[in-house]
């Protein structure tokens, strides 16, 4: 049997002493942060329409666009399944925060209240895409309104997603939509109209 030498159980014990929890230090609440924002453009159609919406979308967001299908068949308004009908952008860390920033002084930083859903999550729209700094009005493309869906989580939210030891998400780590609007207040200044 080997014996430890004196010294490296001497440099073990002094990497692991704690340092003694404070009874006046406070906790920090949960900041949220923006996990995706999801800019769609819907057409309702495939063709020439579609490629210009996507042209559009590549030029505000950066980002090349996927196409969205359609889920369902409707003779009246000749969908069938699998049609492409839209496109999307996904945006994430930076690129989100920065997009949402630039469309919420669109909307001169106001969101109704009923945009918000009980998990914390909102949406709005924006009707002209020209009112984006750097777009101009093209008489062949024309004018594409979108929506923006915005994702908001707790950090702690990746329980929920990853392969191994999936979990559900519990009740009292859920985000609500008033600590949804509290965040937007005070992160980009939003005010929240009724």
């Amino acid at each position: 049997m080997s014996a430890k030498s004196p010294t490296t159980s001497k440099a073990h014990k002094a990497k692991s002493v704690k340092k003694p929890v404070e009874k006046n230090e406070e906790k920090k609440p949960i900041q949220p942060k923006i996990a995706k924002v999801t800019v769609n453009i819907g057409v309702g159609e495939a063709g020439e329409k579609l490629k210009k919406a996507e042209s559009v979308l590549q030029s505000v967001t950066k980002q090349k666009p996927v196409q969205t299908l359609s889920k369902t068949t409707n003779k009246d308004w000749g969908l069938r399944e699998g049609m492409p009908i839209g496109c999307k952008v996904t945006l994430r860390k930076k690129a989100a925060e920065k997009f949402l920033a630039d469309a919420l002084k669109i909307r001169e930083n106001k969101i109704s209240e009923y945009s918000f859903d009980d998990q914390g999550n909102f949406s709005f729209g924006v009707p002209d895409h020209t009112l984006f700094e750097g777009q101009k009005y093209d008489p062949g493309i024309g004018i594409f309104g979108m929506d923006i869906c915005v994702t908001v989580e707790n950090p702690g939210y990746r329980i929920a997603r990853r392969r191994v030891d999936r979990r559900k998400i519990p009740h009292r780590h859920q985000l609500t939509r008033e600590a949804t609007m509290r965040f937007l207040t005070e992160a980009f200044h939003v005010e929240v109209v009724e």
